[in-house]
């Protein structure tokens, strides 16, 4: 399968508000490749073209840094799965310190895998799930997408959120509707994803 140029992937994530370097080109596009072989004995993405896997993963993921804004402190990114938000999130803006909560060990291994291969610092991943995690301090952000379980995911969120600390979920226009009706949390109006007519960034924080 052929790669992605930098010229290509900084064309696809220019939309997501995404000034996308040298480094950050080369590091999507092994992403890529690393996901694909994986992908192909651990079920990862159902979206397997180069294209579409840096505009839907990357650029949707990415999006965040410039739009919320998210650019440093401590991030725990929720059911990982294979990667995204939090691991896009934090090649963009290394000034992150980033967990990846991941339940199931064979996504788990695979996440460790990226970190390695990208060399990516200050990146831990946890294997379980997110009601055994315990974190020594509490977080500036926790991120979630197509999670689900977001009753849960809320109640764990508020117990280790810093009092400023937000959560930030990528959510289809019914759930947005939903969550923003949530007590105990103050919403912010949803945010469009560019390209997309149904999809959102909610960000919220406690009361």
């Amino acid at each position: 399968m052929k790669h992605l140029s930098d010229a290509q992937i900084a064309e696809i994530l220019r939309p997501y508000g995404v000034s996308a370097n040298v480094g950050l080109c080369n590091r999507v596009r092994t992403y890529i490749a690393i996901l694909l072989k994986w992908n192909a004995t651990v079920s990862l993405t159902a979206v397997i073209e180069p294209v579409e896997i840096c505009r839907f993963h990357f650029g949707e993921s990415i999006f965040a840094a410039s739009a919320v804004p998210m650019r440093e402190g401590r991030l725990a990114d929720v059911g990982s799965g294979a990667g995204f938000p939090g691991l896009p999130l934090r090649m963009a803006s290394p000034a992150i310190t980033l967990t990846l909560i991941e339940s199931n060990a064979r996504k788990a291994a695979f996440l460790s895998e990226v970190v390695r291969s990208l060399e990516l610092k200050g990146v831990e991943v946890f294997r379980g799930r997110m009601e055994d995690h315990k974190p020594d301090k509490p977080y500036d952000w926790v991120t979630a997408r197509a999670l689900g379980q977001h009753d849960d995911l809320l109640r764990w969120a508020k117990g280790n959120l810093t009092a400023s600390g937000k959560v930030v979920l990528w959510v289809g226009e019914d759930d947005a509707n939903r969550i923003s009706q949530t007590p105990e949390w103050e919403w912010r109006p949803p945010i469009l994803i560019p390209g997309s007519k149904r999809r959102f960034l909610l960000v919220g924080s406690t009361k």
